[in-house]
């Protein structure tokens, strides 16, 4: 049914949802983007561990808190996937988008020189910002695809049912 604006309510819905999501995503990131930049600061500025080798330490730890959340809350109303498909999926896009990261911190370290953390932070931040962008498109196209459809996922049976189980039967 259209809207007074000549919109469809069907796209408001979307609109909606993309929003939720977005919102969820940018959480999920920003607690990952805490870990990430904390566990580097740490890493690189307190206990005199390489850039490039803090940066992958600190990538890897927040792309598993990041998953956890993205999975089970940011992308929870999408297909479901087996995990093991998503995480390998997770897994590579965030290998991937390391590479540039550590190639970003590299690149303002050694060919440009620069020591001082402040400047390293700095280059640490712009490559996580590139990366999330890279990310949110990447886990909606390939790790949480859209339901056939268009639909979101129905919602969690509160009495616990097992989703892969026909209704009402309960598994053993």
């Amino acid at each position: 049914m259209p809207s007074p604006r000549g919109r469809s309510a069907l796209s408001g819905s979307r609109a909606r949802r993309r929003l939720k999501e977005l919102g969820a995503f940018g959480v999920v990131g920003g607690f990952a983007f805490v870990v990430d930049v904390g566990l580097f600061q740490l890493l690189y500025g307190y206990l005199d561990v390489g850039a490039v080798t803090s940066k992958t330490l600190a990538t890897l730890v927040s792309m598993t808190v990041a998953f956890l959340g993205h999975r089970n809350w940011a992308f929870a109303h999408r297909d479901r996937t087996t995990i093991r498909r998503s995480f390998a999926l997770f897994t590579l896009i965030n290998l991937a988008t390391l590479v540039l990261g550590a190639a970003i911190i590299w690149f303002v370290r050694y060919p440009l020189d620069q020591e001082r953390l402040l400047i390293i932070q700095i280059a640490n931040i712009g490559s996580i910002g590139l990366n999330s962008v890279v990310r949110y498109l990447a886990y909606r196209r390939w790790v949480f695809p859209a339901l056939a459809g268009g639909e979101a996922a129905p919602a969690a049976d509160p009495a616990g049912a097992d989703p892969v189980l026909p209704s009402g039967t309960r598994g053993a």
